[in-house]
């Protein structure tokens, strides 16, 4: 009974995709019941049962499409009644609030970048195109100073991948790095190398890149990078790539709800498309109970640890997408045709960042069953955004 149970639900139409994988033809005969919060399959004097997390049950009289697809296993569909809330793993927006001293930290390696930070306001940026539809609205000149966008001296200003700070001191207006006359923090000079040269924030211990120093004494720091807290507590080890399927997924979601924009091109600070990535829904449910976590025949979206069978089943939240990678001038024409699209909006993160992110992609595109990792032209993938969730992430 090395069967693996895979489980995708639609959280808004309350509907589930249900796959019991590595089920060969010469197990059968079986027998497969379902129950609202158990499934159990039973072949011969074997028995394995598979227990549903508490947040869901299953509506065994709603199953159809039954099929067995070879080499994949059972698929069925049915409804799903779900008691379900989660919360995204801890990123940078949890600990900067204003008037509340913060440290920021590199997130691969724990140095601190920034120390004992109090910023008065902390403020969200509108987005990079506001200024082109101002003067479509205004039949003047644009009457918006564009330096009231550059943070002052305890701003510390959001967008939806980056935050951006003020580089100088009240007192003295030198470089940072310096100590502030009111609540004593550190910045640049002593955990980040800036190189003048191309203005990169590089960390000083692990040589990350960390973001890009402004010419108008602003530092823009990538959400990907970082992992703000507050300053009592000390730095929070959280896995890599869990870290920057949350920080990715949440970018999507905002984004998605404030713009209705569903495709993104993810490119290097060089201006360099590495992925195409085409949005179908953030409010995909998943879970993956595994009956054999050492079994050499098949991928699991999850770490063994977490899809043991000794380990109670757990729903993560996940966003599904659809996408191209562009690496080795792949797929240039389609690049070309979404950088004229307004439809499309670039996400900019650092060039190692990008390529991590299109190791995670493929991960979790190959962990799926072969049937649900294409969608026309697109490869499909699944990321999740719950601190719990792991290594690989993306599906359809």
């Amino acid at each position: 009974m090395d069967a693996t149970l895979f489980l995708e639900i639609r959280e808004k139409m309350k509907s589930g995709l249900l796959i019991i994988r590595e089920l060969i033809p010469e197990s059968w005969p079986m027998d497969i019941t379902l129950m609202p919060s158990l499934i159990e399959l039973k072949c011969d004097k074997a028995c394995r049962a598979f227990d549903l997390p508490p947040e869901v049950r299953i509506v065994p009289s709603t199953c159809r499409g039954l099929q067995y697809q070879p080499g994949e296993g059972l698929h069925m569909r049915l409804l799903v009644q779900l008691d379900f809330s989660t919360k995204l793993t801890p990123a940078v927006g949890n600990g900067l609030k204003s008037k509340k001293s913060c440290t920021f930290f590199c997130q691969r390696c724990g140095e601190s970048v920034v120390n004992n930070r109090t910023f008065l306001r902390v403020l969200s940026l509108p987005f990079e195109n506001w200024s082109d539809l101002v003067d479509e609205w205004c039949c003047h000149p644009n009457p918006f100073n564009h330096s009231l966008l550059h943070p002052q001296i305890d701003d510390c200003f959001l967008g939806h991948n980056y935050l951006l700070i003020n580089s100088r001191t009240e007192s003295s207006g030198t470089e940072s790095g310096k100590l502030h006359s009111g609540d004593e923090w550190t910045t640049s000079s002593e955990s980040v190398l800036n190189s003048q040269a191309n203005g990169k924030i590089i960390c000083k211990r692990c040589k990350t890149l960390l973001g890009e120093a402004m010419p108008s004494g602003v530092i823009k720091y990538y959400f990907t990078e970082l992992l703000v807290q507050r300053s009592e507590d000390s730095f929070c080890i959280i896995p890599r790539s869990s870290f920057i399927q949350t920080v990715v997924a949440k970018c999507f979601m905002e984004l998605t709800f404030s713009r209705s924009t569903f495709r993104f091109s993810i490119q290097g600070m060089d201006g360099t498309v590495y992925i195409l990535i085409w949005v179908l829904n953030c409010d995909t449910l998943m879970m993956e109970k595994s009956g054999n976590p050492v079994s050499k025949n098949i991928f699991t979206l999850l770490e063994p640890e977490l899809s043991s069978p000794l380990r109670p089943a757990e729903i993560h939240k996940a966003v599904k997408v659809l996408y191209h990678p562009c690496t080795e001038n792949r797929n240039k024409d389609l690049v070309d045709a979404w950088r004229e699209d307004i439809g499309v909006s670039p996400l900019t993160f650092p060039s190692k960042t990008c390529l991590e992110l299109l190791l995670i992609l493929s991960q979790s595109n190959a962990s799926l069953p072969p049937s649900l990792r294409w969608m026309n032209s697109f490869q499909a993938t699944l990321n999740s955004g719950t601190q719990h969730c792991v290594d690989e992430c993306w599906c359809v």
